[in-house]
């Protein structure tokens, strides 16, 4: 019986960080976080009186900056909006190109990177810090996703953080739960806290 050898942990790494380096892991960590983002916003549901329905796509889009890092992280997003602009109908239901929730994944760019960036400093070792990083994550979504929904579809602001912010808080929660709980118990198993 044979195992694939894994990088022991130091500071400054990321989950991803543990895999045998190569470009060839960081091309496949790159395109699967793309995939992963883009199977998740298939996860989609209807919001009443909202252009922008609850996805699985924030989840992923965190928990892949969080376990690839700031460039890599940063790269699957950049990877995955770029396809779906191309044609790739893996936005939200299926969809693909420009939309009123098209600023959402402008946002993810900037919060992959940026929860990319507190996890290589440890921000993922814990429970309390993984929820810290989320909440930062999930804020800089909305930053960007807001506004461009309130542009896009001619809204206003109070109108825009209805539609766009307010529905979407308890669903937000419990995916930054989720990822407090797996991110750390993955470093758990690799013998890192």
């Amino acid at each position: 019986m044979s195992t694939a050898a894994v990088t022991p942990a130091r500071p400054g790494q990321v989950l991803a960080d543990l895999l045998p380096a190569s470009r060839v892991r960081d091309v496949a960590l790159v395109v699967g976080g793309a995939v992963l983002t883009g199977l998740a916003a298939q996860i989609s549901v209807p919001v009443p009186h909202s252009p922008v329905p609850v996805t699985g796509q924030t989840f992923a889009a965190l928990l892949v900056g969080t376990s690839l890092g700031a460039s890599r992280g940063l790269a699957s997003l950049v990877l995955y909006a770029l396809a779906g602009l191309a044609g790739v109908p893996w936005f939200a239901g299926g969809t693909s190109g420009v939309s009123v929730s098209f600023g959402y994944i402008l946002g993810m760019l900037l919060a992959s990177a940026a929860v990319g960036a507190l996890a290589r400093r440890g921000a993922d070792r814990s429970v309390w810090r993984m929820a810290g990083t989320m909440l930062l994550g999930e804020a800089l979504i909305y930053a960007v996703g807001v506004p461009y929904l309130a542009y896009a579809a001619g809204l206003s602001a109070s109108a825009a953080i209805a539609a766009g912010l307010t529905p979407f808080l308890i669903g937000d929660a419990l995916k930054a739960a989720l990822a407090m709980g797996l991110v750390p118990a993955a470093w758990k198993l690799v013998g890192r806290r």
